[in-house]
């Protein structure tokens, strides 16, 4: 009888991290720019058994992990596309990053607030809408990938168009000074948290909570969000108008920017931040197909949203620290373990769907991943807060500090 039990504690210890490396390794062999985190969640929720809130924060650890390897994978080993220019559009990521920070902040003061069967029923929601949409993807590949393969069955061939950034035409190399505006906005936001303290944590200056310092600070995050949005989008104009030196191009990229306007890349932003930091995910499910529908090629795409949410998945996992999260060398361990998943599935498995045509069939293996998640987190969610009604504990609304 002992064993027994000692044997089901040891699996309950080991099979998350199992499940959350195969997680990793799918999501980033998938290419549809999903970090991770829908997934992750039902696997720390209902297999790891710990609560939507601790979840939610672990969770937001393993999406750093995956996606950080992810970019690295893409920076040094992918490089650019096939015209020389890199795969990330960093212009769209330099542009979006303000107010998807700012986002962060407001799901992450979101997750402390709502009680738990209000997470459980938004985060079904989610999972729905998620399981949906990648399931409908998938098809769409499957579909793309037949009719390659009929084409090349009657011999014809088909050449890749150049893709075209949506924001402005690219230059080659590294974007240094893009990737110091990004790390400058991270920066600054990280500055703002560390002066306001969580519960079990204190800020630089022992600021005291829910006092009007506290709040000025924070609601100060608005303005600082639009001034550095507005400010970018200002000097990128300006310098697409002095890179475009054929009347033409002026025109077309003018055509382009009139056509979508750049607000979508922050409301995108902010909504992908919000769910970052209230369910612990990276928000690539929402953010990859806003991009695909503004234009951008599906590998550019894919790239920058994985370059997007890796800012975002740090910064919520920075404010979860400075919370006072508990078990916080738990969730490094579960960030390394799925940096190494990210990595075996961009080398291996991503490798292998490729030889053998059909990528597709991740994309929909995630898909039915997700919709068995759904019903997992329904289920542990309906028990949990069965019990907390029944047990007449509190469950309403908490103060957001």
């Amino acid at each position: 009888m002992e064993s027994s039990l000692q044997l089901q504690s040891n699996l309950r210890t080991v099979l998350p991290f199992v499940l959350s490396f195969v997680a990793a390794a799918i999501s980033s062999a998938g290419g549809v720019g999903v970090g991770g985190g829908s997934l992750y969640v039902p696997i720390l929720n209902v297999v790891a058994g710990l609560s939507i809130k601790t979840s939610t924060a672990f969770s937001t650890f393993m999406v750093t992990g995956g996606t950080l390897s992810n970019v690295l994978y893409t920076l040094l080993v992918r490089g650019s596309r096939p015209d020389g220019q890199p795969l990330i559009d960093y212009d769209i990521a330099v542009v979006s990053q303000p107010c998807l920070l700012l986002g962060v902040s407001v799901g992450v003061a979101c997750s402390v607030m709502f009680p738990e069967w209000l997470i459980f029923a938004l985060f079904s929601a989610f999972l729905s809408l998620a399981t949906f949409k990648t399931y409908r993807t998938g098809m769409r590949r499957w579909r793309g990938e037949t009719e390659a393969r009929r084409r090349v069955f009657e011999g014809a061939t088909a050449g890749e168009g150049i893709e075209e950034g949506l924001i402005g035409r690219k230059g080659h190399g590294c974007h240094w000074m893009d990737l110091v505006v990004l790390g400058t906005v991270w920066l600054f936001f990280f500055i703002i948290h560390l002066f306001i303290r969580g519960e079990g944590a204190k800020g630089v200056f022992d600021m005291q909570t829910c006092r009007v310092a506290y709040w000025l600070i924070t609601v100060a995050q608005i303005p600082i969000a639009v001034a550095f949005t507005a400010c970018i989008v200002h000097q990128k104009r300006k310098l697409q108008t002095q890179n475009c030196q054929v009347v033409e191009l002026a025109i077309a990229v003018k055509s382009r920017l009139d056509a979508m306007p750049v607000y979508v890349f922050s409301v995108a932003a902010l909504l992908t931040g919000v769910m970052s930091g209230l369910f612990g995910i990276g928000g690539g499910l929402l953010l990859n197909p806003v991009l695909l529908q503004t234009g951008v090629p599906p590998k550019t795409a894919s790239a920058t949203t994985m370059f997007m949410v890796l800012f975002c998945a740090s910064m919520s996992m920075v404010q979860f620290i400075i919370l006072g999260v508990d078990g916080i060398a738990g969730a490094l361990v579960y960030a390394a373990a799925c940096f190494v998943g990210s990595i075996f599935g961009l080398v291996v498995i991503e490798g292998a769907m490729r030889k053998s045509g059909r990528v597709s069939l991740i994309v929909l293996l995630v898909a039915a991943v997700l919709a068995v998640s759904k019903g997992g987190i329904a289920y542990s969610g309906a028990v949990r807060v069965w019990a907390q009604y029944t047990s007449g504990q509190y469950m309403g609304f908490e103060l957001p500090c």
